[in-house]
Formats: structure tokens, C-alpha cells, sequence
């Protein structure tokens, strides 16, 4: 295929010109997955799903972490075949061809640049709450531009300071647990201890499960750190492994947290999930309103805080991820090829860092000044993973199950990925992706719509590809 090379990363200390640095440990690799994710991501849906799943929101993120470790699995066995930028993109080039690795990154594009565009935005409000004097506009765009500066400084640099913003959101959710501990064994809870588990109404295994359709979208990010194979340490094999690993924990780790989290606040909360479903309004605020009740004000501010900067270091960890995708793409010469560009200095795609930061922040800014710019951006940001999840996992059919093994991609990858029997090829994969289309098909109108343009968009940009590369072949 025309621009189809070997993969250019190395061991430390010979990286070939052009090449992505490997200098990321295992717990950087955890630092941007959790950042990406954010450890209390909960807090702002937590009263949609109490009233959704009649106040068993602990249970709906037991299920749902259950749910994702299928998709978890999927990227393990893909991580280790092929260890590249780029994730699912990749995964279908080598699972089931060039067109379905195009059309994936095509759609990846659609979620990657928008999630971040959401957490800049979510970061901007916050700091409208703090600073009501500057538009949140203004904060979105200033956060946009100090994350954009720390991502193009170098990915060690932006991970170190992510490290630090990460260790002050687990200090925050560590005080919240605290607080909530003493206010329970002072006065006791508001709901009964198994509530969360059992329901504070009629226990409804439907209600359960449209709640974890909505809960499984908390998880998005922890896939955004497969982008980073080329930059892990150790070869190519070593490094996959570490991916594959850290993969594994950002799942368990944010599915602990967030069930902690939960289970407290549902012990705190004075509003029923009955309540919280008769009066949509107080939803939003629900986390919130618990908080604030049971510890005081203090702890409310604190926690919205934390959010504020977190908010931003989720967007730093989405938009390294958007870039590497950008760079894979353009390296492959399926996007414009100026885009594979690594500076020498820092070891970063930089020019790719700053396409998507200037995309990312005109969907932000244009969603900070309109009035329901918001809630149409979130409407449509999750089907481009949504769909890459689907797509992943029929990578690791059509690699494994089918036997498209050998050549190309996965050649140069140097690595023959683990074997499994039915099951693993089989049988865990196509059941991930059962519980994809069944979240996807939860979404609502406006994101099937958005998700179908975009998919017919790709599908045209395909078309002009290949007969592209068709007239390529015909010149030589």
C-alpha cells in the first residue's frame, strides 16, 4: 500500500529519526489513563443514575466495570499483536483490513476530539462558579492553551505534572471518603446500608441496566493510553506488555473508586432516588447537594475545585491521545502526511498537538458561548468510541477467530500476541461487543444522526483514498 512503512519505534537510546520516544513507565502510563478518566467522574451524572436505576448506583458501576472489562480484554490481546500509535486504528488495519482500520480512525477522530473539547468546557464553567467576572468562554480557551504548552514541552514533563494534578484529585476523594466515614459512624445514614446494593425502592434488573448504559461512559479514556505503545519503555514486546497492563488497572482502579464514591454518597443522600426522578432538575447537582448537607460547604467548594483543574488534565491526557491517532493516521499517509511530524527536541507529534488542539478548542469555545452548546457536545461526543470499541473487537475476531495473522502491520510489529481457544477468540469478544450496541443503540436521535453523517463522511473520504492510491499504482 502506498506510505505503508515499518514502524518506527525502537529501543531507548537509538530512535531512528522521526520516531516516538520510549520513555513512559507503567505508572505513567496509569497517570494519563486515570487523568483522562478522572477518578471522581461520577459525580456529575451520580443523580441521573440514582434515579435511572432506582438508587443502586454502586451496584450499576460493579456491572459496568464487569461490562468494560470485556473491551479491556479486547485491547490486551490487539496491545500485544500490534504495539502501535494509533490503538484500535491500528487493530483493524491488522484485524480486518486497510479500509476498516481507516474508517475506525476516521470515527475515533469524532471522540477523541470532542471529549477533550467537553473537559475544557466542564473546566471553564467551573471556574466561571470561582471567577464569575471572566466568561467561562475564556477559561476554556486559556485552559486549552496551558495543557496545549505542557503537551508539546514533552510527554515526561506533561506526565509529571499530570502525576501531581491526579495525586491532588485522589487527596480530594480521600478527604470526601473521610468526611463521609465520620458523618456515617456520628449520625448514621440517610438510606439503609444495603440501599445501594438492593435499592431504596423496588429493585428493577431493567432499571439496573439502562443505568449501566449511561455508567459505561464514565470509563471512557482508559483506551486513550493504548495510543502511547510507542512510547512505552522497553522494545517492542516489553512495552506492549506494560500498555497491555496498564489498560487493566485504569479499568479496576477507576471501577474501585467510582464504587466507593458512590456507595457513600448514596448513604448521604436525603433525596431518594424517587425524588431525584420526579424533579430532573436536582440531578445534576445531586453529589453535590448530598455533600454539602452532610460535611458543609467546605467540602462542597473543595470537591467542585478539584473538578475545575481536573477537568483540564482530562483534556491534556485526551488530546495527547487525539495526537497520536492523528500522527498514526499520517504516517500511514491516510491523513495529510505534515502531520506525522515528531520534533526532535521533545520527541512529540507536534504538529498533529496542534491541529487537534486548534480543532478541539473552536468546539469548545463555540459550546462555552452558545446556550445548549453543551448539552448538544455531550450528546454526540461518546459514538466515535463507541464505535472504535465495536470495532476493536471484531479486530481481535477477524486477527485471531478468522486467522488474519502474518504480514504487514503485524510483521513489523515484531510481536506474535497471546493465543486463545474459542473463548478468547471468539466467545469475549463478541460478547463486548453485544454490550457496545446495546449502549449504542441507548443513545439518543441526535447521536445516531451525528454518528451516521460522520461515518458517510468517512466512507466518501475512503472512496477518494483509494482510487488516490489506485492512481499511484498505476503511475509506478
Amino acid at each position: 500500500m502506498p506510505g505503508d512503512r515499518s514502524r518506527t519505534a525502537t529501543a531507548p537510546g537509538d530512535p531512528p529519526s522521526g520516531a516516538l520516544r520510549r520513555s513512559l513507565t507503567l505508572r505513567d502510563l496509569i497517570v494519563y489513563g486515570l487523568l483522562f478518566i478522572a477518578p471522581m467522574a461520577p459525580v456529575g451524572i451520580y443523580g441521573a443514575l440514582d434515579a435511572r436505576s432506582h438508587g443502586v448506583v454502586p451496584l450499576v458501576y460493579v456491572v459496568a466495570t464487569v461490562a468494560m472489562s470485556f473491551t479491556a480484554y479486547s485491547y490486551s490481546r490487539m496491545i500485544h499483536t500490534v504495539p502501535q500509535a494509533g490503538s484500535v486504528y491500528a487493530y483493524a488495519r491488522a484485524g480486518l483490513g486497510d479500509g476498516a482500520g481507516f474508517v475506525t480512525g476516521w470515527m475515533m477522530m469524532l471522540d477523541y476530539l470532542l471529549i477533550p473539547a467537553v473537559a475544557y468546557l466542564f473546566s471553564g464553567i467551573a471556574m466561571a462558579q470561582l471567577v464569575p467576572e471572566v466568561d467561562q468562554w475564556i477559561w476554556t480557551a486559556i485552559a486549552v492553551v496551558v495543557t496545549t504548552a505542557l503537551n508539546l514541552s514533552g510527554v515526561r514533563r506533561a506526565a509529571v505534572v499530570g502525576f501531581l494534578v491526579l495525586a491532588m484529585e485522589i487527596l480530594v476523594l480521600a478527604v470526601f471518603v473521610a468526611a463521609a466515614l465520620v458523618v456515617l459512624v456520628q449520625d448514621g445514614p440517610e438510606r439503609d446500608w444495603l440501599s445501594p446494593l438492593t435499592g431504596d425502592r423496588t429493585f428493577s434488573l431493567t432499571a439496573l441496566l439502562s443505568a449501566v448504559s449511561v455508567a459505561v461512559l464514565s470509563f471512557l479514556g482508559f483506551d486513550a493510553i493504548a495510543n502511547f505503545a510507542e512510547e512505552a519503555v522497553g522494545g517492542k514486546g516489553r512495552g506492549a506488555s506494560t500498555v497491555a497492563r496498564a489498560v487493566v488497572w485504569c479499568l479496576f482502579i477507576t471501577g474501585f473508586l467510582f464504587v466507593v464514591q458512590t456507595y457513600l454518597a448514596a448513604l448521604l443522600s436525603v433525596d431518594s432516588s424517587r425524588h431525584l426522578a420526579d424533579h430532573p432538575a436536582e440531578q445534576g447537582s445531586a453529589f453535590y447537594d448530598a455533600t454539602k448537607a452532610a460535611v458543609g460547604g467546605w467540602l462542597q467548594t473543595t470537591v467542585a475545585a478539584s473538578k475545575a483543574l481536573g477537568a483540564a488534565f482530562a483534556a491534556l491526557a485526551g488530546q495527547a491521545a487525539a495526537s497520536r491517532l492523528l500522527y498514526a493516521m499520517a504516517r500511514d499517509r491516510r491523513l495529510p502526511h505534515a502531520l506525522g511530524n515528531v520534533s526532535a527536541r521533545t520527541g512529540v507529534p507536534g504538529r498533529a498537538l496542534l491541529v487537534s488542539a486548534v480543532l478541539t478548542m473552536c468546539a469548545a469555545v463555540w459550546a462555552a458561548r452558545a446556550p445548549d452548546g453543551l448539552d448538544r457536545l455531550v450528546s454526540i461526543v461518546d459514538i466515535g468510541a463507541l464505535f472504535a470499541f465495536g470495532m476493536l473487537h471484531l479486530s481481535v475476531v477477524g486477527y485471531y477467530g478468522l486467522g488474519r495473522r502474518g504480514g504487514g502491520a503485524q510483521e513489523a510489529a515484531g510481536t506474535a500476541g497471546p493465543r486463545a481457544g474459542v473463548l478468547g477468540n471468539w466467545v469475549l469478544p463478541l460478547v463486548g461487543l453485544a454490550i457496545i450496541i446495546a449502549v449504542i443503540v441507548t443513545a439518543n436521535r441526535e447521536a445516531h444522526w451525528v454518528g451516521l453523517g460522520w461515518l458517510a463522511a468517512a466512507l466518501v473520504a475512503l472512496a477518494v483514498l483509494r482510487r488516490r492510491d489506485r492512481a499511484g499504482t498505476h503511475a509506478d
